[in-house]
């Protein structure tokens, strides 16, 4: 065991806290092992490994730990292999738990409104806070590609063609609608409140800009969408809270409820593959079975 985490150090070069995490892990199937009587890796039999696995079941863990911890153990035993200390993995054939599929948060569209409403129009700040929500919302793009975007990606002059350039994961990019609402916004901040904005810094060409006048951060973007859902009343923290993605994940939510097909939402968020997106195709099948049980006369 010793000799394998100098390998995940050395070679594969594993964080610090990813080492503690395999050497926590291993040391418990260490305990396992010595309780079954087992001393050498030798003697070590496919049973051991699926006991253990039934064991951090029972222990109650997480599927995701007990996934990690799983992952520990058939990497001990393909290392013992590879170094010829052992003929056979016997962990070869033992999967990890499966772990549960997380569904997106969304809002709902009324959550939606009230949140977008939250900045004052009134002031620089408060312009710039309205026209990066409606941006998010309207483009789905994520944090990162709204704080990247620079004026020239946008189009906003005709209505009917209005679109940004979002550059996303991997180098990719791609060239999305913008809806009524974000281009009002975004056309009233560049004319309104980006050119005080830009006063206060060297010049840069970014839509969105801090106080001094440089490019808005990703952090800063966060405290404003984070700022905003406190002020309209949504969870800002636990498990439902209010995250950097959540406009994102409501976009295509509210796309796919529409009746768009799931495809065209794949291209609109910028992912490779049609399976990422189906995730969002989870979430409303069941706002359709809430709908259902609430209205049917003999849903229940």
């Amino acid at each position: 065991m010793r000799a394998y985490l100098d390998h995940l150090s050395v070679e594969r070069g594993l964080s610090r806290n990813t080492l503690a995490s395999y050497r926590r892990d291993l040391d418990r199937y260490a305990g396992v092992l010595a309780e079954a009587g087992v001393e050498e890796l030798g003697d070590i039999r496919s049973t051991h490994v699926t006991g253990h696995l039934a064991g951090l079941r029972d222990e109650g863990l997480a599927s995701s730990s007990a996934a990690r911890a799983i992952s520990a153990v058939r990497g001990l035993h393909r290392f013992a292999v590879r170094e010829r200390l052992v003929p056979h993995d016997v962990a070869a054939d033992v999967s990890p738990p499966a772990q549960a599929k997380r569904l997106p948060k969304a809002l709902d569209v009324d959550q939606v409104t009230r949140l977008l409403s939250v900045p004052a129009v009134d002031s620089p700040l408060g312009l710039r806070d309205r026209a990066l929500l409606e941006f998010l919302y309207g483009t789905g793009a994520r944090i990162s590609e709204a704080v990247g975007a620079d004026i020239d990606d946008l189009e906003l002059d005709d209505e009917d063609t209005a679109a940004a350039i979002l550059r996303g994961k991997g180098g990719r990019t791609r060239l999305v609608p913008v809806g009524g609402f974000a281009r009002t916004a975004v056309r009233s901040y560049l004319v309104r409140s980006r050119p005080q904005l830009a006063a206060a810094g060297k010049g840069t060409p970014a839509i969105f800009l801090n106080a001094r006048g440089g490019r808005l951060s990703r952090q800063s973007a966060w405290t404003v969408l984070h700022r905003c859902a406190g002020v309209a009343g949504l969870p800002v923290d636990g498990p439902n809270a209010v995250s950097p993605h959540t406009l994102r994940h409501s976009y295509a939510t509210h796309l796919l409820d529409g009746g768009a097909d799931v495809r065209v939402v794949q291209e609109l968020l910028g992912h490779a593959s049609v399976t990422t997106t189906q995730v969002y195709t989870l979430v409303t099948v069941e706002r359709l079975r809430e709908i259902y049980a609430t209205t049917h006369p003999r849903a229940r």
